[in-house]
């Protein structure tokens, strides 16, 4: 009665485990730096520092797409 490991299976566990982990990490960054971009652009309002439009709406879809991962993780946990 010996254990057998399937490497394969645990392979591809860590590999989608290890690309969803960069996935959210890449996805917070950006939202982060939208937000940072949006702040120093506010408060260089004197120097003329024009604020990108799309910055808030990046950030806010960045941070939809990580609760998103999470939810969906949390899903499969409990599920």
């Amino acid at each position: 009665m010996g254990v057998t490991i399937d490497w394969g299976a645990l392979g591809m566990v860590f590999f989608v485990s290890f690309g969803s982990a960069i996935g959210v990490i890449v996805l917070f960054a950006l939202g982060v730096s939208a937000l940072a971009g949006l702040n120093s652009a506010q408060s260089q309002a004197a120097h003329k520092v024009t604020e990108s439009p799309w910055a808030r709406p990046v950030a806010m879809l960045c941070f939809l797409g990580c609760a998103l991962v999470v939810a969906y993780g949390l899903y499969l946990i409990i599920k």
